[in-house]
């Protein structure tokens, strides 16, 4: 019966949301944060078919666009979490130390709730990215919040492709100790990768060697054909991420290993890529710089297994002083919902400056997935992928209001219809079942939610 709930609602909503794919609005009177362009107090935001069209004061709006009037409230950017599992229906292809031919976007669930939750804490972009069994996993998926539309309507359109990649105790667990096959130690993960490589790049050579003898071949000459070469996905997928046409994340913790993996990619010429958790990330900030990598790190999560002992809350403040681009990340359903306080910890430890901070939920993770030309700061020709917060976003006392995804209101505190809050009544008789209608209640029950509560209300007496 709660599975039916949920269904209705997703129904309710999702027929509103698909039909609003480009939305238009103006928001008026807001302390702006542009993330770019400092804080403008007192400015409004037009944004029509999802695109930010103008900033500035006194705005009006086209005829039919709805307006908000944000008087002593702060305008952000949607916050963008670049390491998330939110709704994927499978993390982990494991039967393999190299898996990069299998990707998320067959594994993207557009009905889980907490894509609703997430837009309630303020969140607008993630990136759904395979598990960490795997030396090099998946290939990874960035989403657009778009709660109520199909797998196909979630995906940010011309993203860059990403590919996860994973060092250290998981890839050894998971096959050196589990499978008993390669890698079994941290020196066998390079080689996992390095071998790799190699096999794919020497494949590369003998496929376009083939496919030019084929072209060039005629049967009238009645020579020998050539041998073919299967195509091999597995291994293309590889070639794009050496030629830079995929954008590395990887799962890392060690500083020894970051070094490694960064060893391991000057040879081979990638340039474009971000450590995932990098724990240690700290002890190495400046090799980081000088690389251009990237980290995205956990504001204060450690200690939860070895590898991850070494580490500070100050990670984050000392590679960002140090010029390294960094995002703070969920990788937790639940974590995503207040990335803002994740934030806000970054000014408490190192005193990172505030707009620094935001930097680390909007801009930067922007930049590590490539989407960088089009959301993670508002500025005019960028996506429409705001929030309005009832204060400033690193208060803990502040609350996301309305969060808006090009241009769409998917998320309204106040007047959001099936909002998937139920509404406890504490003076209901929670043992009598003639009482659930009071025990749940919401401020608009269509017609399926009126279904819903009087099969769920049969059961409930049936069992009494």
């Amino acid at each position: 019966m709660k599975k039916l709930i949920t269904l209705c609602m997703i129904a309710a909503f999702g027929i509103t949301a698909q039909a609003q794919d480009k939305g238009s609005v103006l928001i008026q009177n807001a302390t702006v944060i542009t993330v770019t362009n400092g804080d403008l107090e007192d400015t409004d935001v037009l944004i029509e078919d999802g695109i930010i069209r103008e900033i500035g004061k006194d705005l009006r709006a086209p005829r039919g666009v709805e307006t908000v009037d944000a008087t002593g409230k702060f305008v952000m950017p949607g916050i963008i979490d670049a390491h998330s599992h939110l709704n994927g229906v499978d993390i982990n292809e494991a039967r393999n130390p190299v898996t990069a031919e299998v990707t998320m976007e067959e594994s993207i669930d557009p009905n889980e709730v907490g894509i609703y939750h997430a837009l309630a804490g303020g969140a607008t972009t993630i990136h759904l990215m395979h598990g960490s069994a795997n030396v090099i996993g998946g290939q990874g998926e960035t989403l657009k919040l778009r709660y109520g539309a199909s797998q196909e309507g979630m995906k940010f359109e011309n993203a860059k492709r990403t590919i996860k990649f994973a060092l250290g105790e998981n890839p050894t667990r998971v096959h050196g100790q589990g499978n008993g096959v390669q890698p079994r130690t941290r020196m066998g993960v390079e080689q996992v990768i390095r071998g790799h490589f190699d096999e794919a790049l020497d494949y590369k050579r003998k496929r376009e060697a083939y496919l030019e003898a084929k072209a060039n071949y005629d049967r009238r000459q009645r020579g020998t054909p050539p041998v073919p070469v299967a195509e091999n996905l597995r291994y293309e997928v590889l070639n794009d991420v050496i030629e830079g046409e995929i954008l590395v994340h990887c799962h890392s913790y060690r500083a020894d290993e970051i070094l490694m993996l960064m060893r391991v990619f000057n040879d081979y010429g990638i340039e474009d890529y971000t450590f995932q958790h990098a724990n240690e990330a700290f002890k190495v900030a400046n090799e980081l710089a000088k690389n251009g990598a990237m980290t995205s790190v956990f504001s204060d999560w450690w200690a939860y297994k070895f590898e991850v002992y070494y580490s500070t809350a100050y990670n984050a403040s000392i590679l960002n002083a140090n010029g390294v681009v960094n995002s703070i990340n969920s990788d937790n359903d639940q974590l995503l919902r207040t990335l803002n306080h994740e934030a806000a910890k970054v000014v408490r430890y190192g005193d990172t400056s505030v707009n620094d901070a935001i930097k680390m939920i909007t801009l930067h993770p922007a930049i590590q997935l490539g989407i960088d030309d089009r959301v993670g700061s508002i500025e005019e020709g960028k996506h429409g992928d705001v929030v309005v917060w009832s204060g400033h976003p690193l208060s803990i006392y502040s609350k996301a209001e309305m969060t808006f995804v090009d241009g769409t209101k998917y998320f309204d505190l106040e007047n959001d219809p099936d909002d998937m809050r139920i509404q406890i009544n504490p003076g209901a008789d929670y043992d009598d079942g003639s009482n659930f209608r009071e025990i749940v209640t919401r401020r608009d029950e269509d017609a399926c939610l009126q279904d819903s509560f009087i099969l769920m209300e049969e059961q409930n007496n049936a069992y009494n």
